[in-house]
């Protein structure tokens, strides 16, 4: 497997012995499958092990009876290239995080980088320069999908064109720079749709200095793809107006760690009501002044799954195949021809749940025993989860 890591190809590798598959799709949400086939990174073949080819596997992985689901993705970070900002080390805390099961980041903007340029043509060469960065170095094996730059008074049409056609393809939170008003974001949004990148909207009050007041009002006149932290990061709108949101809006609906938990609560349920829980999407929007959570994602799950009594499958497609789809990634799925990102689960040692769903609804984190990124395996047994009480093995 070492060779694999170094090269980049996992060959062929047949995951065996599952004995709960977690699909990430909300349609289907759990699989009557126990084995799963990679060929170089893609999943080739899911199943029955009497149906799929797993003779001459370069790596067997026994499951031992426990669960497998897509690899997690933070849908709201806020990466800097390099190990150092004012807030905290981005290394370590990424490596960690993918300890907590997540396999893919997005950035909603570089904000904490010292000395932040805020002129078009540095902000510009700054979101470039991280997307470069990140598609070039993944710490951890993690997938850091970077180079959001927070848009500025002055920007016009052609800057857009200009950084899709450099590669980039997100825009950091809007409101965090000095466009805060509804129509001048709503142009700015616009432009950047038309050229395939997609948008993201601060949501509630100042998070950073610089930053404002993001009112429901402005949400929906800017009409950006994503309802950034619709909790609040970390000061939330009224109940009532996120509420609103969730009714007005057909955008993603998305809930952070960092944010307000009764909101949080209020927002996925009133998704729900509203028949629409594909739009909810989970982020962490860390790293921040609370420090960094690498289990953040987890921790969403367990909180929305026991507080607001979603089934702990559902809400593990919130986390997997919602994001995956609103943000075009070809992971978060387990499907023929997706990225073989994996998260290995069981319930953690002495949780009061007879398996993992009804531990994790319970309100208690799963143990990690193993994350695979593109067929990879990159890290065994967690070291920042409570212990699983059983672990896969590779043969």
């Amino acid at each position: 497997m070492a060779e694999a890591a170094v090269s980049g190809k996992s060959g062929k590798v047949a995951i065996t012995n599952i004995g709960l598959l977690l699909s990430g799709d909300l349609d289907r949400p759990i699989l009557d499958a126990d084995t799963i086939v990679v060929h170089d990174g893609l999943i080739t073949a899911v199943g029955r092990a009497a149906d799929c080819d797993t003779e001459r596997a370069d790596v067997t992985i026994d499951c031992r009876r426990t669960c497998v689901a897509p690899g997690l993705i933070d849908s709201h970070v806020h990466p800097v290239f390099g190990d150092w900002t004012p807030r905290q080390g981005q290394l370590g805390w990424i490596d960690s995080t993918m300890n907590g099961g997540v396999t893919t980041m997005v950035s909603a903007g570089e904000v904490h980088l010292p000395g932040r340029p805020k002129d078009i043509v540095g902000l510009k060469a700054l979101a470039i320069t991280a997307q470069r960065a990140f598609d070039n170095f993944r710490p951890g094996g993690v997938k850091v999908l970077a180079g959001a730059p927070v848009i500025e008074h002055g920007m016009v049409e052609q800057d857009f064109k200009d950084l899709a056609d450099a590669g980039v393809g997100l825009l950091g939170e809007v409101g965090l720079g000095s466009v805060k008003a509804g129509r001048e974001a709503a142009q700015m949004v616009a432009w950047a749709r038309k050229y395939g990148i997609q948008s993201t909207i601060h949501t509630g009050g100042p998070s950073i200095p610089g930053s404002g007041l993001i009112d429901k009002d402005v949400v929906l006149e800017a009409d950006a793809d994503v309802i950034g932290h619709i909790n609040g990061g970390h000061t939330a709108l009224p109940e009532a107006h996120v509420c609103e949101l969730c009714e007005r809006s057909a955008r993603a609906i998305e809930i952070v760690h960092n944010g307000n938990e009764k909101v949080a609560i209020a927002a996925a349920q009133a998704a729900l009501q509203l028949k629409c829980p594909h739009r909810i999407i989970l982020g962490t929007d860390g790293p921040a002044g609370s420090g960094v959570q690498p289990l953040g994602i987890l921790r969403m799950v367990a909180m929305l799954s026991s507080l607001a009594n979603i089934p702990a499958e559902l809400v593990f497609c919130f986390a997997t195949g919602n994001t995956a789809r609103i943000r075009k990634l070809n992971c978060g799925l387990v499907e023929v021809g997706r990225a073989a990102d994996f998260v290995f689960m069981d319930k953690a040692q002495h949780s009061a749940g007879k398996g993992l769903l009804e531990s994790v609804q319970l309100g208690d984190l799963p143990g990690i025993g193993m994350v695979m990124i593109d067929g990879i395996v990159r890290c065994g047994r967690s070291r920042n989860t409570p212990p699983a009480t059983e672990v896969p093995v590779v043969l």
